[in-house]
């Protein structure tokens, strides 16, 4: 704990009175419980500011695309001739894992059923209805959030390999707030970075949880789908990826990654070709093309003559939920990708997840909406009666091998879940150690502990979405802070590209 700086133990008293506001029962504070509080904040942002979160996204985009086009592309992210630290395997595989894997699991086949049933314009359970839902499953999940995640990993790797600065958000905010980046501002950024990754990641792991249980209770009915089991499920993979977490991010992470990268595409390619193949590709073809077309209008929608909520509940929620989790994912991603030019960079953390991604939607989503539509199957009646978290296993049923199907699909959560934990605290490491590229075992520890043990009590409580409200919360402080980064990063690119030239 020697290397530990004041945002540890600041954010560690955070985390503990969140969590002790989480568990006192609605009955006692009925009107400052967490649930409430954070909602009503929540919903503030959303609707007073959803123009602001849909405004800045586009911006990350737009800039993450210059930077691939411009002069600025050529600068490596470390010394001019330092090599790759990961072959690209590797690189793809840490990025997605810890990036959004275990959501797509979650989500590949539940998002397209919600948005056939209740699409966000036109007609529900029409041929319409399903391309819009697919066009918009990839959009939620494609090329916005990867930006945003992008935004913050270049300017985190830029300014730690390159300008050799500690690797915490603050210091890269030097450019524009001076001094003032080792005094109290700096402090008060690093722990909001935190208190996001913890509260995130917790979520997750609650999530995680939740769909183990679901797929474990559909393989063998003995067993229940209850927070009995959910504990159990979260204990096994606290002890698995705390073992990770001792061996290192060579070891560890890396050796996970390469197998969550394996898993998934053997599970998604024996699906393609067990399923309506012919369908599948037609609908990913056909939706990424619309994907591409409908791109600047989806990225701008909002709905203010028809007064739909459809926009704020899911792409400004979405949108919101991204900036919360880029503290953490963008500083994983930084820490992979030391050695890269900033072309390098942009085209392999947008494009290569995001064609990934709208596959996965396509061989999932698509294979779902085709049973619904043409076998006459009940899944959308599964999810409303036995949770999301079934969505996937009800698909499963209907194809051969459906038993080893869903063994593997939990299988891979499992996976997922060990990467993004491990990930996590090794993230929350280097933020309360300041910067350090391997920090010590038992800093790890201490955030493996508390990422558990949140996850278990709210699950407990019931309060997981209180939790997952209030950690999107930090997204519109630290949406400012990512435009302030863009600032940073482009005034530091110009001083170099005049040092160059002279």
């Amino acid at each position: 704990m020697r290397k530990t700086t004041p945002v540890f133990y600041i954010s560690i008293v955070i985390a503990l009175l969140f969590i002790g506001w989480g568990v006192i029962p609605e009955s006692v504070l009925p009107q400052f419980h967490l649930a409430k509080v954070s909602g009503d904040i929540q919903n503030f942002l959303v609707y007073k500011l959803g123009w602001f979160y849909l405004l800045a996204a586009t911006a990350f985009l737009v800039f993450c695309f210059v930077m691939i086009f411009s002069k600025y592309g050529n600068i490596r992210l470390g010394a001019d001739d330092e090599k790759p630290e990961y072959r690209y395997r590797t690189w793809f595989g840490m990025l997605f894992s810890a990036g959004m894997g275990i959501g797509l699991v979650f989500w590949g086949v539940a998002e397209p059923m919600y948005h056939f049933y209740s699409p966000p314009v036109g007609e529900a359970e029409t041929a319409e209805a399903a391309r819009v839902a697919m066009r918009y499953a990839f959009f939620h999940w494609g090329l916005h959030p990867w930006a945003i995640y992008a935004v913050v990993a270049l300017a985190l790797a830029y300014f730690q390999f390159r300008k050799k600065e500690p690797g915490v958000i603050s210091r890269v905010l030097r450019p524009v707030l001076g001094e003032r980046v080792n005094g109290l501002t700096g402090i008060a950024v690093d722990t909001l970075a935190v208190y996001a990754t913890v509260f995130g990641v917790a979520t997750s792991l609650g999530l995680g949880a939740i769909q183990i249980s679901g797929g474990l209770s559909h393989l063998s009915p003995s067993i229940p789908n209850s927070f009995a089991t959910q504990l159990v499920v979260i204990i096994v993979v606290t002890v698995l990826f705390m073992l990770s977490a001792q061996t290192g991010l060579n070891k560890g992470i890396k050796i996970l990654s390469d197998t969550n990268v394996r898993l998934a595409v053997l599970l998604m390619f024996f699906l393609l070709f067990a399923g309506p193949t012919n369908f599948i590709m037609d609908v990913f073809t056909t939706t990424i093309g619309s994907y591409i077309q409908n791109l600047p209008s989806m990225s701008l929608r909002l709905s203010p003559f028809e007064q739909s909520e459809w926009p704020r509940v899911w792409t400004i929620f979405y949108w919101a939920w991204w900036i919360a989790w880029a503290p953490f994912v963008g500083s994983f991603i930084a820490r992979v990708s030391r050695g890269r030019t900033v072309r390098e960079f942009m085209i392999g953390v947008l494009l290569v997840p995001t064609i990934f991604s709208a596959l996965w939607f396509s061989v999932f989503g698509g294979s779902a909406l085709y049973l619904e539509m043409f076998e006459g199957a009940d899944i959308m009646e599964t999810m409303n009666e036995s949770g999301i978290e079934m969505a996937l296993f009800s698909v499963f049923k209907h194809f051969p091998l459906s038993t080893i199907l869903s063994g593997l699909a939990i299988l891979l959560i499992c996976t997922f879940f060990v990467t993004s934990a491990d990930s996590a605290t090794f993230v929350l490491g280097m933020q309360t150690t300041n910067g350090s590229l391997n920090p010590s075992n038992s800093v790890k520890l201490t955030w493996g502990i508390i990422q558990s043990a949140t996850a278990i009590i709210l699950l407990w409580t019931g309060g997981l979405q209180a939790l997952q409200t209030a950690s999107i919360i930090a997204a519109f402080p630290f949406t400012i802070i990512m435009l302030f980064m863009m600032f940073s990063l482009l005034r530091s690119f110009k001083q170099e590209t005049f040092m160059k030239k002279k």
